[in-house]
């Protein structure tokens, strides 16, 4: 399942936040705010790849002035409290060209503009030339009044409301994931993404029959890292790549999110390897292949997945994953006497294995959480250590 991102946040008059500060700084522009008598100018600012204006048919001509559109939001609130703007905060890490980030993030300001009437801001940036290079992301600010011919009219209740709001963003959620799907099944990628939480998709996952996907599901979300400590993990990670060694994470919540990361890439590799294992064993069992013979070929053709690619280290990683369908295999041969198994039984076995694994990575995800609120608490923990395979060879 791919990465799936979108947060909504408002910007407060009561927190010291303004609509044209905000709008100035994600588009990279200079907005003179009236009410505050106050410039805002981030035309320094880089990596802003796009910005654009998308209003509802009717809308007066001033709303593609992006300082007089936010200027009016701001005229138009008279509290000291008043929430002048909402800002979704988008992922854009699968599209992979320019074009496609502009266009798939247009077609959900459109989606806004037609729910809900208002006024849509957007600004596409580029990743930090510090940070991750698959970092592309979007701010979509949105005008917190439905934006007619006469100018900013009615609030947008149904979001603030308790009782619509959370609908409302689930609804927007599902509406984005959707959008990148498309996009996706249109590239031909196998990848999707999921904007349920985990307990949902697990749920969606059993009531499929889908075990391994449900194992897979059953951990704890990633801790946030925050502001201080992704700038300290990005200053770790420069400083590993500039001595040529193994970047090591600085902080507890490093520790946890990487240490959750590396567990979860090592279970989509061993799933990929073993849905292999088992589509061969099956056809092998199919085809009237015994039990060690058929077993044996599943975990060749798990083994040599990717061979032409893999590295010297990759190669040691290989052989711990062959030891592992080894046991496997090694069980079921031990049965040979006791009759022919189904292909379906025989999966089984896999599913055990791979629960296993993913008991193994929820206890060190577990361990690296508590460390990390330990941190808030001026308290010293140990730190965590990612899940390593040999952990992974004595649970099974």
């Amino acid at each position: 399942m791919a990465s799936y991102h979108l947060s909504v946040k408002t910007i407060k008059r009561g927190a010291g936040r303004s609509a044209t500060a905000a709008a100035a700084y994600r588009s990279g522009e200079r907005i003179d705010c009236q009410r505050e008598g106050r410039v805002h100018d981030y035309t320094a600012k880089q990596g802003i790849e796009d910005s654009f204006i998308v209003a509802p048919e009717h809308a007066p001509a001033w709303a593609q002035d992006r300082a007089a559109l936010w200027n009016a939001a701001e005229e138009r609130e008279t509290r000291r409290n008043s929430v002048t703007a909402r800002e979704w905060e988008l992922a854009l890490r699968l599209m992979v060209f320019t074009e496609e980030r502009a266009e798939i993030t247009r077609a959900f300001a459109e989606q806004l503009v037609e729910r809900y009437g208002v006024a849509v801001d957007v600004a596409i940036h580029a990743p930090h030339r510090e940070g991750d290079q698959r970092n592309h992301h979007a701010h979509v600010l949105t005008s917190t009044r439905r934006l007619e011919a006469e100018g900013f009219t009615d609030k947008t209740r149904v979001l603030d409301a308790a009782k619509t709001g959370g609908i409302e963003i689930e609804a927007t959620r599902g509406a984005w994931a959707e959008l990148q799907n498309r996009a996706l099944e249109r590239a031909g990628e196998r990848e999707r993404v999921d904007h349920r939480s985990l307990d949902a998709q697990r749920e969606s996952a059993q009531e499929r029959g889908d075990a391994l996907s449900a194992e897979e599901l059953d951990r704890a979300p990633e801790v946030k890292l925050g502001p201080a400590a992704n700038a300290m993990e990005r200053r770790a990670m420069r400083e590993a790549e500039a001595e040529g060694r193994e970047y090591e994470p600085v902080t507890e919540r490093g520790r946890a999110v990487h240490g959750a990361r590396q567990a979860r890439a090592m279970v989509r590799e061993l799933r990929e390897r073993v849905e292999l294992a088992r589509e061969t064993y099956g056809a092998e069992r199919e085809a009237g292949q015994g039990r060690v013979s058929a077993g044996l070929t599943a975990l060749r053709a798990a083994a040599e997945k990717d061979r032409g690619r893999e590295s010297e280290g990759e190669a040691q990683e290989q052989g711990d994953i062959r030891e592992r369908l080894s046991r496997i295999v090694g069980r079921e041969a031990g049965e040979e006497a006791r009759g022919r198994e189904t292909p379906a039984q025989g999966r089984e076995s896999v599913r055990d294995w791979l629960g296993a694994i993913r008991r193994t990575s929820a206890r060190s995800t577990r361990r690296t959480s508590t460390a990390s609120a330990t941190e808030g608490r001026g308290g010293r923990s140990k730190p965590a250590l990612p899940c390593r395979q040999r952990s992974v060879l004595t649970s099974t």
